[in-house]
């Protein structure tokens, strides 16, 4: 039994079980008793604790990651540097390795890539400008959250960017992810990171690693000697330009990879906007030969390996000063094989001589499809130790039916050994997530791992800020498929609200264009006009500012045309406009224009009458003042005014004019208002009405296209452009 399992460390830190072992230290679970909550411990191993090496080597973790804040690296809490007993207290991730997900899953998807490989670069981009270099990314040291997130740990080979120098005794990382740097016991920086990132991206998209080998010193030479297989030469769905991303970062000239984390960033941002984007591509390394064939290793061997290197047999087969024709590196990588050999013989033959009695070998059988009871009580596997590790869903496999195995069918093992076996749950069933009060975005992110294509809705909400879950259809917990209609509305701004028509007196047309566009609205007809304002812009708006109008409702406007007109017809409108102002309120004002024509056409006619009206006042002053007298006796009625329109029989050339109705939103106070209507300042409408009706509904007259201002109680009110024709 563990001793550390029960104790309470510092009288704080009570250990409740191992959750993970490494290299130099063992993760547990713990509960600190101060704060009431459940963390990770990492401790330093007892064979190890007295080592000043690798006490020094732990402290530099917690160093490192004590400095470090960032959403995708594992938080940590506290920090012991007893001479007790080392560890580290860090944040209890409730979750799984990448490595892990990788295994179950397969090959992934280009988008799952993309957002594992993202966010381990953004925690990675954190911890470079901190001066820390990682130095062991692989996907055993990323954690994988149930929401998507990822989570970068195990910086126990970190070192500081600063006082980092040549590894001349031993080479440290995973070696299946190793850059080549590391491998020669080089100077690394931060774009050693980039490589081991690169071949994480590469082992996701293609289902297997760049180079495999027996030994993890002839893994080592394949990074540093060798090109890759192209991902597409694997998997030729994976685009052009996440190929060309990989490869880049996975280049062993280290001049030639991605300059930062960021730069690689910027690169898969592009290609997740543009999937079919075009990157120049990566040059070819003149030190880099074929791949060649080698014999599969264990996965499980690519654990943390110390690789010990000779310092002169180095700098006679890394020497990065002086170039190597291709002949001494065969000559070389011979030598190494037949060291390896040589090795092997000695342990084979020390095996022989000391190795004592060894359990028999036996071959594993293929367990695959088979029934999990049915194995367990078949007396012909009664020599294995068959364990359940885990279930899981499966469309090929039906339920309680052994879907993965491992060690693998056929392989070796001795007698009584495990058989680690998968059980199928059957046909996954998918569960609809809560993502209430989550933003747009991680909805998004949620739905797209669960490879669910979900229509995101706007709904207006006075409790959830713009951009969040509101609600889903269906909701949380039902059970849905791939084909299911998922519904997700968001907070946001109702496209059918009014909105606020903004000033565009002043403005050029296309500044009033976007302006309106701001807002949800649209430029409607825009009609050049005389006027002394400077030429092409706005001098009039068919509907007031700061009225509020239905969503992508058009605003018609007239502009100047910069040209003044002249002083005898501003004259001619000035006195028509006041002759206009004084007449008798009419509902058909156009007919009114045959007797300004008369006049224009007949001047000599019309002076006796304009004077017989100056010498007379008080005989047509009684008949206006009686007009303006009683307003409430005509203007309910519609007969007086029709009959006064027939007395002008002679406005006949006039009668082409067309009638139009316009419906006037009335204001809610006051309670009742006089309502008029005015084109080029004559009076067309006028007459009392009430609040509580809602609208007024007039009709005008008149041809082309018309401005008609609408008053209230002599205020101007609003403006509306009626088209006659």
């Amino acid at each position: 039994m563990d001793k550390y399992l029960g104790k309470l460390l510092d009288n704080r830190y009570e250990i409740l079980q191992i959750i993970g072992t490494g290299g130099m230290a063992v993760v547990y679970k713990a509960r600190c008793h101060r704060l009431n909550r459940l963390v990770a411990v990492k401790v330093l191993k007892d064979e190890f604790a007295q080592d000043e090496e690798f006490r020094n080597r732990f402290r530099a973790e917690s160093q490192a990651v004590a400095i470090l804040s960032h959403p995708n690296l594992v938080s940590v809490y506290d920090v012991s540097r007893s001479n007790a007993v080392e560890y580290i207290v860090m944040e209890l991730i409730d979750g799984m390795t990448l490595k892990q997900f990788m295994e179950r899953k397969g090959v992934l998807t280009c988008k799952e890539a993309v957002h594992f490989v993202t966010q381990i670069l953004k925690a990675l981009d954190h911890a470079h400008e901190k001066g820390i270099i990682h130095r062991d990314i692989k996907p055993h040291n990323v954690m994988l959250l149930r929401d998507g997130t990822i989570k970068v740990t195990d910086f126990g080979i970190a070192r500081f960017a600063a006082t980092q120098g040549t590894l001349n005794n031993e080479a440290l990382g995973s070696v299946h992810y190793i850059s080549p740097e590391q491998a020669k016991g080089g100077n690394i920086d931060t774009r050693t990171d980039i490589y081991s990132t690169g071949v994480l991206l590469y082992e996701m998209i293609t289902g297997r690693l760049p180079y495999e080998g027996d030994t993890p010193v002839s893994i080592a030479v394949q990074h540093i000697n060798s090109m890759p297989l192209s991902p597409r030469d694997i998997n030729p769905n994976i685009p052009e330009a996440l190929e060309r991303i990989t490869m880049k970062a996975m280049c062993a000239n280290i001049n030639q990879r991605y300059a930062s984390a960021e730069e690689m960033l910027q690169d898969l941002e592009a290609f997740r906007k543009n999937p079919a984007i075009v990157f120049d591509p990566v040059p070819a390394s003149s030190e880099t030969e074929p791949t060649q064939v080698v014999p599969v290793v264990d996965p499980e061997n690519a654990a943390t390996t110390v690789i010990p290197t000779d310092n002169d047999f180095e700098d006679d087969l890394f020497d990065e000063e002086e170039e190597r024709k291709p002949k001494i590196n065969f000559m070389l990588i011979g030598g190494i094989i037949a060291a390896i050999v040589f090795i092997s013989g000695i342990i084979a033959l020390a095996t022989t001589l000391f190795g004592g009695d060894e359990a028999p070998e036996l071959t594993v059988p293929n367990l695959l499809g088979k029934s999990y009871e049915e194995v367990l009580e078949n007396e012909q596997y009664k020599q294995f130790k068959i364990v359940k590790e885990d279930q899981e869903h499966s469309d090929l496999y039906e339920k309680d039916q052994i879907m993965e195995q491992e060690p693998n069918a056929g392989e070796s093992i001795p007698e009584n050994g495990e058989i680690l076996v998968v059980i199928s749950l059957g046909s996954e069933e998918i569960v609809m997530e809560n993502l209430v009060n989550l933003s747009e975005e991680q909805a998004k992110e949620k739905m797209d791992l669960l490879g669910i294509d979900a229509e995101y809705i706007l709904e207006e909400s006075d409790t959830v800020p713009e951009g969040y879950v509101i609600r889903t259809e269906p909701a949380d917990g039902a059970k849905i498929t791939e084909d299911t209609n998922v519904k997700i509305f968001v907070s946001g701004s109702n496209e059918s609200a009014m909105v606020p028509v903004p000033h565009l007196i002043g403005m050029s047309v296309e500044d009033a264009t976007d302006e309106l566009a701001s807002v949800g609205l649209k430029m409607g007809t825009v009609r050049e006009v005389e006027s002394s304002r400077e030429k092409g812009t706005i001098v009039y708006q068919s509907v007031k500012e700061n009225t509020e109008v239905e969503r992508e409702s058009s605003i018609n406007v007239q502009v100047s045309s910069g040209e003044v007109p002249e002083e005898t017809q501003e004259t001619d409108s000035s006195e028509s406009e006041n002759r206009d102002e004084q007449s008798t309120v009419v509902q058909k004002p156009t007919e009114q224009k045959p007797t300004q024509s008369e006049t224009t056409q007949k001047p000599a006619e019309q002076k006796p009458t304009q004077s017989e009206t100056t010498q007379k006042p008080a005989e047509q002053k009684p008949t206006q003042s009686e007009t303006t007298q009683k307003p409430a006796e005509q203007k309910p009625e519609e007969k007086p005014a029709q009959n006064e329109t027939a007395q002008v029989p002679e406005q006949k050339p006039e009668q082409t004019a067309k009638s139009r109705t316009i419906t006037i939103k009335l204001p809610q106070s006051p309670e009742s208002f006089t309502l008029s209507a005015k084109i080029n300042g004559a009076v067309v409408y006028s007459g009392s009405h009430h609040a509580r009706d809602g609208s007024a509904v007039i009709t005008v007259y008149g041809n082309g296209t018309k401005d008609v201002s609408i008053y209230i109680d002599d205020k101007l009110y609003n403006e509306v452009s009626v088209t006659f024709d």
